[in-house]
C-alpha cells in the first residue's frame, strides 16, 4: 500500500499532489527576508500529513480546520488515489460538508481525476463512515495487522510534529494502554492477542471487584457472617409460622404467658437495676457538685483589710501578702482536682440521660404488656398480633435480601479469585513470548531491533536499543534509547532533534521488516530535518533514499532553511523528487491559494 495521489474538486484553490513510488518532498521556500526568523509560516506544509489523515478517514472533529473554518471549505470534497499491494488502485472520496459519508472506486490506472465522476460511476457511493472504515480495510488487505484495523496503526506512518515526543504512544492513543499496546506488540512480533486478552482479563477482574466492594459496602459491617444471618432467619421464620398459627386460631394464650415472662424476669428486672444505677449516679452528681462548692475560697484580704481598718486594726503589709499567696496557693491545687470533677460529672449527666432514656422505653414497652395482658378483646390481641407478624415478615425479607447479597458477594469473591489466577497465568505467557523473541536471533522483533539501531548509528553515529520488557502491573512496557561508548543508556534521547530521529528510525525499521507482508510500504514525516546539523541531514537523506531502493515510498515535508548544505553546492533533491513547493510571496503560494485562516 501506497500513496498515489491526493487532490479535490478545487485545483484552482489546490493543486493536486502526485506520489511518487520512492521519495516526494514537500518543500516550502522562505523567499522573504521578513519572515526567515519566524518560527511558523502557516503555508500549509504540515497540512497535507492532515489532508491525508482525512482520507484515510479519521473521524470527524471540530478542532481540525476543515470544520473550524467550515465556512472556507464546506464546497471541497477531497479524494484520495491508494495504490493497492496488487498494483490496482482505490479512489477514496469525502465531502466536507458530509464527511461522514463516503464513496469508493477500484480502477487500474494511475493518478486519475474522478472529481467530476458522476454518482452511479462509483462502486460504492454515500456508503455510512463506519461501514466506509470497514470497506476501506478489505480494500486496503493489510492481513498482517489482522485482528486489528488499519487506523489502529496508521499513525506509525502518518507523523505529525505532535506524534514525535513518544516513539511508542502517538498523540490519537491519549487514552487507554488497552487500545494501543496490543496492536503495537502485534507488528514488533509479539503475541498481540495475548497481551489483548490480558488487558480484557484485567478490566473483566476490576469490574467483578467493583461489584464486591459493592455489595460489601450495602451490606456493611455488621452483616457479613452468613451463618449468623442464616441462624437468625431460622428462628425468625419459626417465630412467624407460631404468630401466624396464633393469629389462625384465634388462640393467644401462648402470647399471654410470654409476655407475662417477659415482663416478670426481664422488664421489670432492667427498670429495677436501671433505677438503682441511676440512683447511685445521682448520689455521686449530689457529693461532686458539693466538692466543687466547697472548693470555692470565700476569704477577700480586700474585705478583711477593710473590717480590720474599720475596727483600727492594722492589716497591711506583710499580713496581707501573705495571706494573698496563701490564696493563690490553694487555688493553684484545687485547680487540677477542679478539673477531674467536673470531667466525672459530665460523665455522669451523660450516663444520666442514657438510662433516663432506656427507662422510658422500658416503661412503654411495660405499658404495653400489661394492656395486652388485661386487654380482654381478642380483636385487639388479633390486630397486635398480626402487626408483629408484619414486623417479622419484614425481617425475614431483610435478613433473606442479605443472605441472597452474601451468597453473590461469595460468587463474586470466587470469580475474583479465578480471574487473578487466570490473569497471573497470561502475565507469564506474556513474559514468557517476550523473552522468547527478545533472545531469537532470527525473530521479527530482532530483525526490528537491527534496523533501528542501524539507522541511528548511520545517521548520528550513536547505538540505539529498542526493548520491551513486562512491567510490575504485568503490562507491556516499550522502551527506545541511545547508548553511549561503554553501552549504556544516555539521556540524549530525550533532546527533541534525537527523540524525533528515534521516531522516523523505529518507522522505517518496522517498515522494512514487513516488507515481504501485506503491510503499509509508506512513510510520511512532518519536518524531517528540523534541529539536525548538516552532515546528520545527509546522512538521514541517505537513509531515506537507501529505503526507497528497497521499495518503500517516502514523503517528507521541510522549510528550505533547513535543507542540508553540501560541500558542491549542487541541489539536495531531484527535480522529480519535489511534488509540492510551497512559498510565502503572497495566496499563491500556499497549499491552498487562499488568505491564511
Amino acid at each position: 500500500m501506497k500513496l498515489s495521489k491526493l487532490y479535490t474538486n478545487r485545483p484552482e484553490i489546490f493543486t493536486a499532489i502526485e506520489f511518487d513510488q520512492g521519495l516526494n518532498v514537500v518543500l516550502a521556500e522562505i523567499r522573504l527576508p521578513e519572515n526567515r526568523d519566524r518560527d511558523t509560516h502557516n503555508l500549509g506544509k504540515s497540512t497535507v500529513g492532515r489532508l491525508l489523515d482525512f482520507g484515510f478517514l479519521a473521524k470527524r472533529d471540530a478542532r481540525f480546520f476543515l470544520f473550524k473554518h467550515f465556512d472556507r471549505f464546506s464546497d471541497f470534497v477531497f479524494f484520495l488515489e491508494i495504490e493497492l499491494g496488487d498494483g490496482s488502485y482505490v479512489t477514496v472520496r469525502r465531502s466536507v460538508a458530509d464527511a461522514s459519508r463516503v464513496a469508493f472506486k477500484k480502477h487500474f490506472l494511475r493518478h486519475q481525476d474522478l472529481s467530476r465522476s458522476l454518482e452511479r460511476e462509483w462502486d460504492h457511493y454515500d456508503v455510512p463512515f463506519e461501514r466506509a472504515r470497514d470497506l476501506l480495510d478489505s480494500y486496503l488487505g493489510l492481513h498482517f495487522l489482522k485482528p486489528w484495523h488499519y487506523r489502529k496503526l496508521l499513525g506509525y506512518f502518518l507523523r505529525s510534529q505532535e506524534d514525535y515526543g513518544d516513539v511508542f504512544q502517538l498523540r490519537r492513543f491519549a487514552g487507554a494502554h488497552s487500545e494501543w499496546k496490543p496492536a503495537l506488540a502485534h507488528i514488533l512480533g509479539f503475541d498481540g492477542a495475548l497481551v489483548e486478552e490480558q488487558y480484557a482479563k484485567e478490566e473483566e477482574l476490576e469490574k467483578e471487584e467493583t461489584k464486591a466492594a459493592t455489595i460489601r459496602q450495602e451490606l456493611g459491617p455488621e452483616a457479613s457472617d452468613l451463618a449468623k444471618i442464616d441462624g437468625m432467619l431460622l428462628l425468625k421464620k419459626k417465630e412467624a409460622e407460631r404468630k401466624q398459627a396464633e393469629v389462625d386460631a384465634f388462640d393467644f394464650r401462648r402470647q399471654d404467658k410470654a409476655d407475662t415472662k417477659d415482663l416478670a424476669d426481664s422488664v421489670d428486672v432492667q427498670i429495677a437495676s436501671l433505677n438503682a444505677r441511676r440512683y447511685s449516679l445521682m448520689a455521686n452528681r449530689k457529693k461532686i457538685t458539693t466538692a466543687l462548692q466547697e472548693d470555692q475560697i470565700l476569704f477577700d484580704p480586700e474585705d478583711a483589710a477593710e473590717l480590720f481598718s474599720e475596727t483600727g486594726v492594722l492589716f497591711a503589709g506583710q499580713i496581707k501578702k501573705d495571706f494573698e499567696q496563701l490564696i493563690a496557693f490553694n487555688k493553684a491545687i484545687t485547680e487540677e482536682r477542679r478539673g477531674y470533677l467536673e470531667e466525672e460529672r459530665q460523665e455522669i449527666d451523660a450516663d444520666l440521660r442514657s438510662i433516663n432514656s432506656e427507662l422510658s422505653s422500658l416503661g412503654k414497652r411495660r405499658s404495653d404488656a400489661l394492656a395486652f395482658l388485661s386487654e380482654t378483646d381478642l380483636f385487639a390481641k388479633y390486630r397486635k398480633n398480626s402487626n408483629d407478624l408484619v414486623t417479622l415478615r419484614a425481617d425475614i425479607a431483610s435478613l433473606e435480601r442479605q443472605r441472597d447479597a452474601l451468597h453473590r458477594l461469595q460468587d463474586l469473591r470466587s470469580k475474583v479469585r479465578g480471574l487473578k489466577e487466570e490473569n497471573a497465568r497470561l502475565v507469564g505467557e506474556i513474559e514468557t513470548n517476550v523473552e522468547a523473541q527478545s533472545a531469537a536471533d532470527d525473530s521479527l522483533f530482532s530483525r526490528i531491533r537491527l534496523y533501528f539501531n542501524e539507522i541511528v548509528e548511520e545517521v548520528i553515529d550513536a547505538k540505539a536499543l529498542l526493548s520491551v520488557r513486562v512491567n510490575q502491573e504485568g503490562h507491556l512496557d516499550f522502551s527506545a534509547e541511545l547508548l553511549n561508548a561503554a553501552g549504556n543508556a544516555t539521556s540524549a534521547d530525550r533532546g527533541f532533534s534525537y527523540k524525533k530521529l528515534l521516531c522516523i528510525a523505529f518507522d522505517l525499521a518496522i517498515l522494512r521488516a514487513h516488507l515481504s507482508e501485506e503491510f503499509p510500504r509508506f512513510a510520511y514525516h512532518d519536518g524531517v530535518f528540523e534541529s539536525l546539523d548538516d552532515r546528520k541531514k545527509e546522512n538521514l537523506l541517505e537513509v531515506i533514499r537507501r529505503y526507497n531502493a528497497l521499495g518503500l515510498q517516502s514523503i517528507i515535508t521541510l522549510i528550505d532553511s533547513d535543507l542540508p548544505k553540501t560541500s558542491d553546492g549542487e541541489m539536495v533533491f531531484d527535480p522529480g523528487e519535489v511534488v509540492c513547493i510551497l512559498h510565502d510571496e503572497g495566496d499563491d503560494g500556499r497549499l491552498f491559494r487562499m488568505p491564511p485562516w
